[in-house]
């Protein structure tokens, strides 16, 4: 992995590692702080670890963080055959996690962190300590919005989210509410989406949206649904 420049690494004041899943390809992600308890935090699309940098900044010094880059997403390896779909993004967690040696799990989950995240802890729930819970869901549903759904095109969508990057440039101010990024945070989001062959997964991620039961991921997703119930005795922190 090539050295971070050094406008972003004054944002991302961290040392990324590597894991190859089994299915052979490169996964960042970071691991600061110590012990055997974690925190670890689960982005979604079109995001990475970037997105808990601030959270990673307050907390490493008190607990540990884990925090990967999906396959495709961030600092990863970006193969353009890989099988982005939910089962396997829940495998590569799930061997992550059991590669690093820890005993419990706070669970942070965003966007589709959280199907990818309560996946993990169905497959592994005598870890899972807390949940927190921030725009997210990990039940199914035929609901998506316009914008999100023209990008789910055969041919159209592949040519807005990877040609044009019509998916990770728009969120920078799309999904902003509160205020708006500075420059170097937008630059930040988007430094691992530089051109069609980075955006492989950005546009695996929409393409994987199970909006019926035909669809390849609609069986797992169903299953990371009948999880969730064994998870109300955990303490849980929605964020909306």
């Amino acid at each position: 992995m090539s050295e971070l420049p050094a406008w972003l690494t004054a944002l991302y004041p961290f040392t990324p590692q590597r894991f190859t899943t089994s299915r052979g390809a490169g996964m960042s992600y970071l691991d600061e702080g110590e012990g055997e308890h974690a925190v670890l935090m689960v982005h979604g699309n079109p995001t990475w670890s970037f997105y808990y940098r601030e959270l990673v900044k307050e907390l490493r010094g008190q607990t540990r963080c884990i925090v990967p880059d999906h396959v495709g997403m961030g600092l990863s390896d970006k193969p353009e055959t890989y099988p982005y779909r939910l089962a396997e993004r829940i495998a590569d967690l799930v061997e992550l996690v059991e590669s690093r040696g820890v005993t419990q799990l706070d669970l942070v989950v965003h966007d589709w962190g959280g199907a990818i995240g309560f996946g993990l802890a169905a497959a592994l729930p005598e870890k899972i300590r807390r949940i927190v819970i921030l725009n997210t869901a990990a039940f199914r549903s035929t609901h998506l919005p316009g914008r999100i759904a023209v990008c789910k095109f055969p041919g159209l969508g592949p040519a807005l989210v990877r040609g044009l990057n019509g998916f990770a440039w728009p969120a920078t101010w799309m999904a902003m509410s509160r205020r708006a990024l500075t420059g170097a945070e937008a630059k930040g989001y988007l430094y691992p989406y530089s051109s069609w062959s980075s955006r492989v997964a950005i546009s695996g991620f929409v393409q994987d949206i199970p909006l019926e039961a035909n669809h390849p991921s609609w069986a797992t997703l169903a299953k990371v649904e009948a999880g969730l119930a064994q998870f109300h005795n955990r303490p849980i922190l929605i964020v909306r």
